[in-house]
C-alpha cells in the first residue's frame, strides 16, 4: 500500500489491483466505526479516506490500515441484479474486431459471466462492474461521444457499465437496456451498488424484466405561496450543507459554496445554522413577501433594497436581520465582491430533503430543482422562539475580479506525476478564473502550461473539493463542491479545508496564488512516515 496525502482531512491508499482494492474497500467499510473513518471512495486502484483531524490522528489511523492484510480478506458478495440488454451498440462490431472474435461471441461473454460492482462515480448510479472471466478488455473510444442515451450499455478497459442517464463519453457501445439504473422516484434510487453482483441476458432470448417499486419523495407544502420570486438574477438555488456519505451512490457533496455565510445568515433569523437558504449568484435577485417575513442576506457584498407595499425604498444591511412586511420587495444588487450571496428566511425554507440534503447538485442533478422567476416558496412555521444573532461579520475578505487570492494547499496525491518545474510553475505563477468557471470547478488560466513527467493512462480515482486536476492542456481546474466523485487526470494538490469557502467566492478574471504548506511527501505505513503534522 502506497499512503499519498490529499487535503487535511483525506487520504488515498493506492494499491496493487481492483481486486486489492475491493477487498480493502470491503474492510474499511466493515471496520469504519471502529476506525473513525467518515467516509471512503474506492476506484480503480486506489481508496480515497476521509476522517475528522479534530478526533482523529492520521498517522495512527494510517498505521492501523497499513496492517490489513488485503491478500487474506474475504470479499462479501452482494445481492444479484439482472439486466436484460438489446445487443445493437454503435460499436459491437468494433468491439468484435479488436477482441478477434464474433459479435455472438461478444454477447456470449457479456451474458455468460457474472459481473460485480467494483465501485461508483463519474454521475449517480454509474457502476463500474468487472468480471473475472468475461475477456472483453478494450480501450476507450479515441474521440468521445459529445451525447450518449441514458440505459447505453458499454465497455471500456476492464469494466462494464450502463449509462444512468443522457452524458457524454468514451466508452464503447455494445447494447442497451431498459432497466433505470437511477430513479430518484424510487425509495433506492441506486439500483447498483458496490459489492452488488450483475448478470446481463440477452433481451431477445429472455422475458426477464427488472423493475424496483416507485416511491414519490418529493413532497413539499404546495399550498402555501408565502414568498413569490419575481427574478432569480443569474443562478438561485436552495443549497444547505450538502449530502455527505453518499458516494456509494455516484454523488459528491455539493452543498453551499461559501459555508461560513450560510452559518451567519441562519443564526441571524434564528435558525438552526444547517437549515437551507437561498444561494444567489451575481445579484439580480428579487421576490416578494406575501406574509411577514424575517430575513437576512449574507456573503457577496451587494446592495440589499426593500421596496415596501406603499412603494417606499430603502436600503437594508446585510448580516442584519430584515423585516418583511406582506407586499414587500427584496431586490439583491449585482455582487461587487464575492460571487454568491445567501438569503435565509426565519423557520426555512418548506422544501423536502433528496437523499438527506435540500442542496441541488448542478453536475448530478439531483435535488430541488433551481429556482424559476414566477415560482412561489413555502416557509416553514416557527416551532421555537429561537433568539436572532445581531452581532453576525462576514468571515472572509470577499475578493474581487481585480484581486489576487491566495489559497493554501496540500500537495498531492499525484504531485509526483508532474516535473519539478511544474510544480514551480503550480507555486509561482498567477491562475486567472477564466468565465467558463461554476459550481463544479473553476477553470484556471496561466502563461505558462503544467507538464507531466508520467504521461501514462490514470485510472480513475477518487477526488476532493479543492482537488486541483491538471488536464492534457496542463491549464488548471480546480474543483469545487459539485465535482465529479471520481477523475481520471491527475491531482497535483488541493485547497486546504479552511480556503474553501473563500474559494467558492472567486469572482471570473481574479487570479490566484497557490500556497504549498508543506512539501509533497507520501508514506510507507509507518506512523513516523506520514508527515500531517
Amino acid at each position: 500500500m502506497r499512503f499519498l496525502p490529499v487535503n487535511l482531512s483525506t487520504f488515498m491508499i493506492e494499491l496493487q489491483s481492483l481486486e486489492e482494492t475491493m477487498a480493502l474497500t470491503d474492510l474499511l467499510r466493515n471496520m469504519s466505526q471502529q476506525l473513525a473513518i467518515e467516509e471512503i471512495i474506492p476506484a480503480a486502484r486506489t481508496v480515497l479516506v476521509r476522517f475528522n483531524p479534530l478526533t482523529t490522528e492520521v498517522n495512527s489511523l494510517v498505521s492501523k490500515i497499513s496492517q490489513l492484510d488485503v491478500a487474506t480478506a474475504d470479499l462479501k458478495l452482494g445481492q444479484l441484479v439482472t439486466i436484460p440488454v438489446h445487443y445493437n451498440g454503435e460499436d459491437l462490431g468494433d468491439v468484435a474486431q479488436y477482441l478477434g472474435i464474433s459479435v455472438k461471441e461478444v454477447i456470449e461473454r457479456h451474458t455468460e459471466n457474472e459481473y460485480q460492482v467494483a465501485f461508483c462515480g463519474f454521475a449517480p448510479g454509474f457502476a463500474y462492474m468487472v468480471s473475472q472471466h468475461a475477456q472483453l478488455n478494450v480501450p476507450r473510444r479515441s474521440s468521445p461521444r459529445i451525447r450518449i442515451p441514458a440505459g447505453s450499455v458499454a465497455l471500456a478497459g476492464e469494466f462494464s457499465s450502463v449509462y444512468p442517464q443522457a452524458s457524454p463519453g468514451g466508452w464503447q457501445l455494445i447494447g442497451i437496456t431498459e432497466t433505470a439504473v437511477w430513479d430518484l422516484q424510487r425509495t433506492e434510487p441506486a439500483l447498483l451498488k458496490p459489492g452488488y453482483r450483475v448478470n446481463y441476458v440477452d433481451a431477445a432470448k429472455t422475458k426477464v424484466t427488472h423493475s424496483l417499486p416507485r416511491t414519490p419523495i418529493f413532497d413539499s407544502n404546495t399550498a402555501a405561496k408565502d414568498l413569490t420570486i419575481i427574478a432569480t438574477g443569474l443562478q438561485t438555488l436552495l443549497q444547505d450543507f450538502g449530502r455527505k456519505g453518499q458516494s456509494e451512490l455516484g454523488i459528491s457533496e455539493s452543498g453551499a459554496m461559501d459555508k461560513s455565510a450560510l452559518r451567519a445568515a441562519n443564526r441571524i433569523v434564528g435558525n438552526a445554522i444547517d437549515e437551507a437558504a437561498l444561494e444567489i449568484t451575481q445579484g439580480g435577485f428579487k421576490a416578494q413577501a406575501n406574509k411577514s417575513l424575517l430575513v437576512a442576506v449574507t456573503g457577496a457584498s451587494c446592495e440589499v433594497e426593500i421596496t415596501t407595499a406603499d412603494n417606499i425604498k430603502y436600503i437594508a444591511s446585510q448580516y442584519q436581520p430584515i423585516h418583511l412586511a406582506q407586499g414587500d420587495t427584496i431586490r439583491l444588487g449585482k455582487a461587487s465582491a464575492g460571487v454568491r450571496s445567501y438569503l435565509a428566511i426565519r423557520g426555512g425554507i418548506d422544501v423536502a430533503p433528496i437523499l438527506g440534503s435540500r442542496s441541488f447538485d448542478t453536475l448530478a442533478q439531483v435535488g430541488p430543482s433551481p429556482l424559476v422567476n414566477g415560482q412561489t416558496l413555502a416557509v416553514k412555521s416557527v416551532q421555537l422562539q429561537t433568539a436572532l444573532a445581531l452581532n453576525e461579520t462576514p468571515s472572509l475578505a470577499y475578493p474581487t475580479a481585480d484581486d489576487v487570492v491566495t489559497l493554501d494547499i496540500i500537495l498531492g496525491p499525484r504531485t509526483d506525476w508532474f516535473t519539478s518545474q511544474a510544480i514551480q510553475v503550480l507555486t509561482s505563477q498567477l491562475w486567472q478564473v477564466t468565465a467558463d468557471s461554476n459550481r463544479i470547478g473553476l477553470r484556471l488560466l496561466g502563461d505558462t502550461a503544467i507538464e507531466r513527467e508520467k504521461h501514462q493512462e490514470l485510472p480513475s480515482e477518487g477526488t476532493c473539493i479543492g482537488a486541483i486536476q491538471i488536464p492534457a492542456n496542463g491549464q488548471p481546474v480546480l474543483f469545487l463542491n459539485d465535482h465529479p466523485l471520481t477523475g481520471g487526470y491527475p491531482v497535483i494538490g488541493a485547497v486546504c479545508e479552511y480556503h474553501l469557502d473563500l474559494a467558492g467566492q472567486i469572482p471570473v478574471n481574479a487570479k490566484i496564488q497557490f500556497n504549498p504548506i508543506r512539501a509533497f511527501k507520501e508514506s510507507e505505513g509507518s506512523r513516523d512516515a506520514y508527515a500531517y503534522n
